[in-house]
């Protein structure tokens, strides 16, 4: 394949993504990440892993003591699972964003019926790729989903590009199992099938973090039926 080939595939991956999120991803998720009784029994136990990634982060930077006094970015902020809560911990700022402007818009309605302070937040709408600034602590949890390994790994650098001390990720982990489940499920598409998900090789993911001079400090496991999600804490070396 050609590199304006594979470019071209990118954007409309992209498009895509985009695409879904605004309309029948938008609906699905938002009452996935939500006290909605309106879910199947797969996306309620989504739900629950995904709330299990999210409360470790939290757990992970209260212990560390850096939040009051530093800035984060939330990458790929959905509707604000990470930046309320985080915000409500008293985070110094937030910068959230969403490839999906739907998503973006209802994270920061929830945050203001939640009654948190707007002049810490700010939601807007925005690829991965065109994120600029530079923020103490970059977040970007289950995102790396929709991207294939190769641009994951890319898509480290530029958050490491973005970060001043550390870097939080989390993605689905390549596993023989879940590629033989992915590879089944792609046998039959149906009325649920959305956008292409991604198994990463953590191995790769860690090199291109490392590359930029960070090192993983921490690391876990989070399951739950039809969640699995590898979780790193990536640390500027010294």
């Amino acid at each position: 394949m050609t590199p304006e080939q594979q470019l071209k595939d990118k954007l409309a991956e992209k498009q895509e993504v985009k695409g879904y999120f605004e309309t029948t991803g938008f609906d699905r998720w938002n009452r996935i990440y939500s006290e909605s009784d309106d879910v199947n029994k797969v996306q309620r136990n989504i739900r629950i892993g995904h709330q299990k990634t999210v409360d470790e982060v939290l757990a992970w930077i209260k212990d560390s003591g850096e939040f009051s006094d530093v800035s984060f970015c939330d990458a790929g902020c959905g509707v604000g699972s990470l930046s309320l809560p985080l915000a409500a911990m008293g985070a110094g700022s937030i910068s959230a964003s969403d490839i999906s402007e739907a998503m973006a818009q209802e994270a920061e309605r929830r945050a203001r019926e939640a009654g948190l302070d707007m002049t810490k937040l700010n939601f807007f709408a925005s690829d991965l790729e065109s994120l600029s600034g530079s923020f103490h602590t970059v977040c970007c949890l289950d995102v790396f989903i929709h991207y294939p390994q190769a641009a994951a790994e890319e898509m480290v650098k530029h958050l490491c590009s973005l970060s001043e001390q550390r870097l939080l990720v989390s993605f689905a982990p390549y596993t023989p199992l879940l590629a033989l489940l992915k590879s089944i499920g792609q046998l039959f598409p149906g009325p649920s099938k959305t956008t292409r998900a991604y198994t990463l090789k953590e191995e790769g993911i860690v090199k291109a973090a490392m590359a930029c001079g960070y090192e993983p400090v921490r690391r876990s496991l989070n399951k739950a039926p039809f969640y699995f999600s590898r979780l790193i804490e990536f640390r500027k070396k010294e």
